[in-house]
């Protein structure tokens, strides 16, 4: 086979954004969408749709998957025999959970294919740009192997052998993406109800969203398993909160999200923490 050949299977916004990088990089892309409108644009480019999932899988050495999540994915790949999987590499970059990236690992091995669990670190605008990175996790040789192909798309991080890394690294990611980004979006909510549009907001929201000093404050810290008051105090985070809350809703706006944050504030204070750092909430939220 053409060593610069792949498959991909999924064209949402970042399937078309892999499809296009490989044939920037004069790959041969072979394609397949449940939807098969979706390739037409692909195609004109110079990719080749194939007809089944098995007609899919069985062109490439390498099959790159973006999917809505693992049932989409057996969904999919079970429309064609299991021989059709043998000898394959599967760059899974399709976001769900350790354990179902572990389970669908072992799925594949029994059906001769090798899985490489991926958990992209960028938009699709960001494919193939550079200082784009991919979370990858499962048999280094199997990404040493494919390794060209894959740094089309991203920069590789490997983080080990357990197909599950990948997808427990994004996944922690995205519990911090998510929180982040909902607050910026419930703090403009708050400025627009008080006549600061975005823009004017926008310089103060890139700097309290700058959290890296905190973090390289607190992570040896964490590690140590101090979590002294000397800095800050969860006492003073009820406080904070409070002030928080009570401008939210004087502000008429929704304040369902810093009343959350207040609530775990209070179960670390109610456990004992008051006089201890905002850290100590690890303990509360472990169960």
């Amino acid at each position: 086979m053409n060593t610069k050949s792949v498959t991909v299977i999924g064209l949402g916004p970042m399937g078309q954004a892999m499809a296009d990088a490989y044939l920037d990089g004069g790959y041969e892309v072979t394609v397949w969408n449940r939807t098969a409108a979706r390739a037409d644009r692909l195609v004109a480019r110079g990719a080749r749709r194939a007809p089944t999932v098995e007609a899919a899988l069985t062109a490439n050495d390498l099959v790159v998957l973006s999917l809505t999540d693992y049932d989409a994915m057996y969904a999919i790949l079970e429309q064609a025999p299991s021989a059709a999987l043998a000898g394959r590499t599967v760059a899974n970059l399709t976001s769900d959970t350790p354990e179902k990236a572990r389970q669908a690992a072992a799925w594949l091995a029994e059906r001769g294919a090798v899985q490489i669990t991926g958990g992209v670190q960028v938009p699709p605008p960001g494919i193939g740009k550079p200082g784009a990175t991919t979370y990858y996790s499962g048999p280094e040789d199997a990404i040493e192997a494919h390794r060209p192909a894959l740094e089309v798309l991203t920069e590789i991080d490997h983080l080990g052998e357990d197909p599950g890394l990948a997808a427990l690294f994004y996944q922690i990611g995205m519990d911090m993406f998510w929180t982040g980004i909902l607050s910026y979006v419930h703090a403009q909510a708050v400025a627009e109800a008080n006549g600061i549009s975005a823009e004017r907001f926008l310089p103060n929201a890139v700097k309290t969203m700058d959290f890296r000093y905190f973090l390289e404050f607190y992570a040896p810290r964490i590690a140590a398993g101090n979590h002294e008051g000397d800095v800050d105090r969860l006492a003073m985070g009820v406080a904070s909160m409070e002030h928080v809350l009570h401008t939210v809703e004087a502000s008429g706006v929704d304040g369902s999200l810093p009343a959350a944050v207040l609530d775990v504030f209070r179960r670390g204070v109610a456990a004992g923490h008051g006089q201890d750092s905002l850290t100590s909430l690890i303990k509360v939220l472990k169960r």
